[in-house]
């Protein structure tokens, strides 16, 4: 029997519409990373089912009900759109890869993240929610600020003027956030410290990755030191790559377990599954905060992108068709139907 694996997936267009940001579609994925994803899989002995995550997606998985399937997809629309095709897929019965809906949900939303791991221990940035830009700043909270989106993800909506250091900026970048993106804007305290990224691959006991520094003193002249949209899609390039990832990240020993510890810590907190990427910044204590949680990571193939969760399988002497297949392998193991998977010669965490 061969394993059908249903591949959903949101590509990434270019924004014509001139009432939408310029990083609308940047969290969706090119059509060579959906291509490389699928021959991995096929290369694992896998017949692959390609279905865009549009408004037909429900009717095409009822259709062709897949044995399970690899989702990579960031959703269309609304605050919970990570989790529409997980729901689905749920509704359905079909098992699928990477954490449920819920935990895609919860993860979406940066405030709901900080909240949970604070009522487990998980060190994470204070910060407050504005709904209005002329919402009192919480005493709490001191400059310099970091204004995001609440509900986005790839640095959409993070810009080189998101580092506010005055009231006035703060209420101009709020402004922009809640008008541009139609969503409330979340203001974090500002980590001075190193920042890094670590990706998981696994579920009880998750594999942590080798941790992935970047360096954000690398940046061009005159750029604030936050992993902006500038700094993630204009200024690093494929054709022009920034020399500010390091992969594994050179820090004391003591430094990385306290890293390890609290990605597996989070990992497990918010149930998350099969993978996952945490992003963490030290602050002026030195004490590793949880940014953000990103159980959808990116999976693009070409090294120059720097797409981390692949940089750091790489370091760990995975190739891109192992890192596919052993996601594929893990959610397979979740729900004990790892003896349908032929090709084991391409699973590296068994």
């Amino acid at each position: 029997m061969t394993l059908r694996v249903g591949l959903t997936y949101n590509l990434r267009r270019k924004v014509e519409d001139n009432s939408l940001p310029e990083d609308y579609y940047v969290e969706y994925d090119d059509e060579s990373t959906v291509d490389a994803i699928a021959s991995a899989l096929r290369k694992g002995g896998c017949k692959v089912i390609k279905i865009e995550a549009n408004e037909e997606a429900y009717i095409k998985l009822c259709r062709c009900r897949p044995d399970i399937v690899f989702n990579i997809a960031e959703g269309l629309r609304g605050e919970s759109r990570e989790s529409h095709i997980p729901a689905i897929l749920e509704m359905l019965g079909i098992p699928y890869t990477g954490s449920s809906s819920s935990t895609l949900a919860i993860c979406l939303d940066k405030a709901l993240t900080h909240k949970v791991l604070s009522a487990y221990g998980v060190p994470s940035p204070k910060f407050q929610v504005f709904k209005r830009p002329d919402e009192k700043l919480s005493g709490e909270l001191e400059f310099p600020l970091v204004v995001k989106p609440l509900l986005e993800g790839s640095s959409k909506g993070i810009r080189n003027s998101s580092l506010v250091r005055d009231e006035y900026s703060l209420r101009r970048q709020v402004s922009w956030v809640i008008k541009t993106y139609n969503q409330p804007a979340i203001v974090e305290e500002f980590m001075p410290g190193r920042e890094f990224t670590v990706g998981l691959i696994g579920n009880e006991e998750p594999v942590v990755l080798p941790i992935v520094e970047i360096h954000l003193e690398r940046l061009p002249n005159g750029a604030n030191p936050i992993y902006s949209y500038e700094a993630k899609w204009v200024w690093d390039t494929p054709e022009r790559p920034l020399d500010i990832f390091e992969c594994p990240a050179r820090i004391p020993s003591d430094l990385k377990r306290e890293v390890e510890e609290i990605a597996i810590k989070t990992f497990n907190v918010l149930n998350c599954r099969d993978l996952c990427r945490i992003d963490m910044r030290l602050d002026k204590d030195g004490v590793p905060r949880v940014l953000e949680v990103n159980p959808l990571p990116g999976l693009i193939p070409d090294p120059r992108a720097h797409s981390c969760l692949p940089e750091a399988a790489r370091a760990l002497g995975f190739t891109y068709d192992e890192l596919i297949c052993t996601i594929l392998w893990q959610a397979l193991k979740r729900y004990g139907m790892q003896q349908l998977f032929k090709n084991k010669s391409l699973v590296k965490i068994p």
